[in-house]
């Protein structure tokens, strides 16, 4: 592998890994042009087989984006006007969006404060008879407690789970990968994700057969035939061109990979004693591939300003949790989910991508010192 050359700092260096698969990449788009089938083609079941294979699990479904690949998820389960899905209320609002499109209602149970993640011991309490749906997400790239929101779902009659994985594709829990923990589990392959495209793609994955149909039914407009439409669908499909610079990335990802996990321990070693700051708890069971590096502090937004001042990127993810957001306000109280509040207000993801170099890293970590030692 290329040495990683030091260049101008990025808060995502896709430039940079742009640079290194260039060859790669253009090889499989002119393959792709060269053949014509830009819908459906030979690369999109390449993928779908190469991602199964990866995660374990047993059938792929590739979609157009991560928001497409949870409408699917809960169509296939038939998610109906007034069935209940729990969640999260600390994610990005794609997750609760699409089950208020199905006229579901989004149950919102309260993150852990160390991982931000869902806390599987607040969710029993709120299972009723319309419980349909677990939807945790496995944020910034750790995968949520999913043996034990499984044994949850598990007593009380099978409950389905799906696995929101926009982040934490090539994560594992008990040593299974992400996307193979649950009934489905949905991923993204926006650019900035662990896995990305150049565009908008995403992935549904499961071991069921009947389920595996049905999204791949759904995702082409509920058919089961050409004409024949056994159900309703979307036209939810990834383009082959996507596909196909996903199956470029993917040669290189074991790699990435492995460079994340060595930026996420040096993070947590250099930053560990800093006053000031608070850093996310990686669970013993499971890694985590950092989509983002996240930490929590106070005053955020003194903090963001004095790094900027040195030439260091920051985004905040999430600034404000679902229920305080007009569109999913009427679901739940404005006061509820206090640790959600407070990390709302606290949390700020620092320069993470396989392609940051350890001169970028070290200029990142002085930063932060030099920004909380005011």
């Amino acid at each position: 592998m290329t040495a990683i050359s030091d260049k101008p700092l990025e808060f995502i260096d896709l430039k940079a890994q742009y640079a290194a698969l260039h060859d790669a990449i253009h090889q499989r788009i002119e393959r792709v042009l060269a053949h014509g089938k830009f819908i459906l083609g030979p690369e999109v079941q390449e993928l779908e087989g190469k991602l199964a294979a990866f995660t374990g699990a047993k059938h792929c479904i590739t979609v157009a984006s991560g928001t497409e690949a949870l409408l699917i998820a809960l169509m296939a389960l038939d998610l109906k006007p007034g069935d209940e899905v729990i969640t999260t209320p600390f994610t990005f609002a794609a997750t609760a969006e699409v089950i208020v499109l199905l006229g579901g209602t989004p149950v919102f149970v309260d993150i852990e404060p160390d991982t931000c993640n869902l806390d599987a011991s607040r969710i029993e309490q709120k299972i009723t008879a319309r419980t349909r749906a677990i939807l945790p997400v496995s944020l910034y790239g750790q995968c949520a407690d999913m043996a034990a929101i499984n044994a949850v779902a598990a007593r009380h009659g099978g409950i389905a789970v799906i696995e929101d994985a926009a982040q934490s594709f090539g994560a594992t829990l008990q040593g299974k990968r992400s996307c193979n923990l649950s009934t489905l589990a949905c991923t993204s392959f926006f650019p900035s994700k662990p896995l990305g495209c150049y565009g908008d793609g995403g992935a549904i994955f499961t071991s069921d057969d009947r389920l595996a149909q049905a999204c791949r039914e759904i995702r082409v407009h509920g058919q089961s035939g050409r004409y024949h439409h056994t159900r309703v669908g979307v036209g939810g499909r990834m383009d082959t061109l996507q596909c196909a610079v996903v199956l470029a990335k993917l040669e290189r990802f074991p790699w990435e990979l492995e460079r994340r996990h060595q930026l996420g321990r040096r993070y947590a070693e250099q930053l560990a004693a800093t006053p000031g700051l608070t850093l996310l708890a990686v669970r013993p069971d499971r890694d985590c591939v950092w989509a983002q590096y996240t930490i929590q502090v106070d005053a955020r937004a003194a903090f963001v300003e004095a790094l900027a001042s040195r030439g260091v990127p920051t985004a905040v993810h999430y600034p404000k949790p679902l229920h305080l957001q007009p569109a999913y306000a009427a679901w739940d109280r404005p006061d509820a989910h206090p640790h959600s509040l407070r990390a709302a207000e606290r949390v700020v993801s620092l320069p993470m991508s396989a392609d940051l170099s350890d001169a970028q890293q070290a200029r990142v970590v002085d930063a932060v010192r030099a920004a909380l030692s005011r």
